[in-house]
């Protein structure tokens, strides 16, 4: 089989490994087919690399735009390429707990990013002539966008882990740092843009974009980072599909676009349920990070609770609606919720979820930990749906959430205001999981502790809860 017969049947599996990426996308829109929807989209991966390994063999020596050198060390690089990332991947997605997942996704995301910009670097650096328009923009963008996102990724991984403070790291005249950063990649990229062929520029634009990554996410705070880590995951795809055009690779530019796409998409609907703009989000610096105590609202008291107590309440009601957070992540309570929710479906309660879409740190990360204890889907409920119904609620059992519950959000002057919450303070009777009354990301206090409704049931999430299964079943 000659090499023009070989190039085609390349780009059709190529297209057919895109094409899984599309179906794929599609079948995570729901928890029902979203596993089925990632191994279909693995398999398409499979499909794009055992296509490209087929056309690196068939690939005529000396043909134009083959890299000089392409060996027998050239398969040794790629393999042991393939199994330590394979191999890291495999152990990462195996052995991270679900509280960790946002820090490994941001992690990848810089890996993608870094991976992209590499590319492009190493395509720059073995020109010998201005290269066409096309390839020169793609090229200069895929630098600057993978950079960002490569650094940029690690902060926010940082923050996440703790390893970086999740408040806002206001550095000296950082604004004007990160304008001036900007500046030098535009005039940069308008320079290469020109025609010029510059090694030295182009490692220029390299060090702002790097730097840029830095300046930009430091000052973005706790509150903000599940918006930031999907900003970030449509970087990396934008950086992928232009590192396909530097390759004039058509499955590198489709998957990168779908993600750079998707992230975008993701990333509007996230700032929009917090009702601010991304633009408000990335210069805001909102959020003082987890874990600092607070005390009861002005002119409120607490009312704390015990397990027989709420038990009671939970067991003689009818219409109970759950509220996981971060807490319950944290405490990998998931399961021992689960149960609580059987055992009073087995007394006729009727026991719903509300999610809210920037619970955790993560967008889908209440679904992903909810689905992992096999909680059935139909009882997981978006906030416009679940919000009507808190006002014929008994109870609302809140698990570790607290900004998306803070009713300080509809009063003008917080700096939660504006930002859609769930309307937990509208049921007949509240019951708070939590073990003290530290603020959350926002680093505010949650005006719903001092509501008079409200009974605290100090504990672990998976503590309070099991102490929670033993009460009703002796009721």
């Amino acid at each position: 089989m000659d090499f023009e017969t070989v190039s085609v049947l390349v780009r059709l599996a190529w297209l057919v490994g895109a094409s899984a990426f599309v179906i794929g996308l599609m079948r995570m829109n729901s928890p029902a087919t979203a596993r089925n929807g990632n191994l279909v989209s693995a398999g398409g991966m499979a499909i794009a690399i055992v296509a490209t390994a087929v056309y690196l063999l068939a690939r005529p020596a000396g043909l134009e735009g083959a890299p000089a050198g392409f060996n027998g060390l050239g398969w040794v690089i790629i393999v042991i390429g393939i199994v330590v990332g394979g191999g890291a991947g495999l152990y990462s997605a195996r052995t991270v707990k679900m509280t960790a997942m946002p820090q490994l996704v941001s992690l990848f995301n810089a890996v993608g990013g870094g991976a992209a910009a590499l590319i492009a670097i190493k395509d720059y650096l073995g020109l010998t002539a201005a290269p066409t328009p096309q390839v020169n923009v793609a090229t200069v963008l895929d630098i600057v966008i993978g950079s960002v996102t490569f650094t940029g990724s690690l902060i926010a991984s940082g923050k996440l882990q703790g390893l970086i403070p999740g408040k806002p790291i206001v550095i000296p005249a950082g604004r004007i740092v990160t304008a001036a950063l900007a500046a030098v990649v535009v005039l940069g990229a308008v320079y290469l843009w020109a025609g010029n062929l510059s090694v030295p520029v182009m490692v220029l634009i390299l060090a702002a974009a790097l730097i840029f990554g830095v300046t930009m996410v430091l000052p973005i705070g706790g509150a903000d980072m599940p918006v930031v880590i999907s900003l970030l995951n449509s970087f990396t795809g934008t950086a992928v599909a232009m590192a396909g055009f530097v390759l004039n690779n058509d499955v590198l530019i489709i998957a990168g676009a779908l993600v750079g796409a998707s992230g975008a998409i993701l990333t509007k609907l996230m700032a929009d349920a917090m009702n601010r703009s991304v633009m408000n989000i990335m210069i805001g610096g909102f959020g003082g990070g987890e874990g600092v105590a607070g005390e009861a609202g002005a002119g409120g008291t607490v009312r704390s609770i015990g397990p027989d107590d709420a038990a009671i309440q939970l067991a003689y009601a009818q219409n109970v609606i759950v509220v996981p957070g971060y807490g319950l992540a944290v405490a990998q309570a998931q399961h021992a919720v689960r149960e609580l929710a059987e055992l009073l479906e087995e007394r006729g309660v009727n026991v719903k979820y509300a999610i809210h879409p920037v619970a955790g740190r993560m967008p889908g990360h209440m679904n992903v930990l909810l689905a992992e204890a096999n909680v059935p889907y139909p009882q997981l409920k978006e906030m416009e749906e679940i919000n009507p119904e808190f006002e014929r609620a008994d109870v609302a059992l809140v698990v570790g959430a607290n900004d998306v519950t803070n009713p300080a959000a509809r009063r003008p002057g917080s700096p939660v205001s504006g930002m859609p919450i769930l309307d937990v303070d509208k049921a007949k009777s509240i019951v708070v999981i939590k073990r003290s009354m530290g603020r959350g990301y926002a680093g505010i206090d949650n005006e719903l502790y001092t509501n008079e409704k409200t009974g605290m049931l100090f504990a672990d999430a998976k503590e309070g809860l099991a102490s929670l299964v033993a009460a009703v079943k002796a009721v």
